[in-house]
């Protein structure tokens, strides 16, 4: 596999590591004393965000197998 700079994998592999760097962070600002609540929105609407993304470009790089 060809992982350059510009790659669909790597870009999916970015991608992945960002969301889960977006888990840890929303699980731990959910978790403070005074959670900021716009805060977390955000952090969970660019998780959805990134999880759309990654499941577009997983489907452009695994098309499903006609019946």
């Amino acid at each position: 596999m060809d992982l350059n700079l510009h790659s669909l994998e790597r870009q999916l592999i970015e991608l992945k590591i960002e969301h889960a760097d977006l888990n840890a962070l929303a699980d731990t600002a959910a978790a403070a004393p005074a959670i900021d609540e716009l805060l977390l929105r955000r952090l969970k609407k660019r998780r959805l965000q990134l999880r759309d993304r990654i499941l577009h470009l997983e489907s452009s790089l695994n098309p499903a197998e006609p019946a």
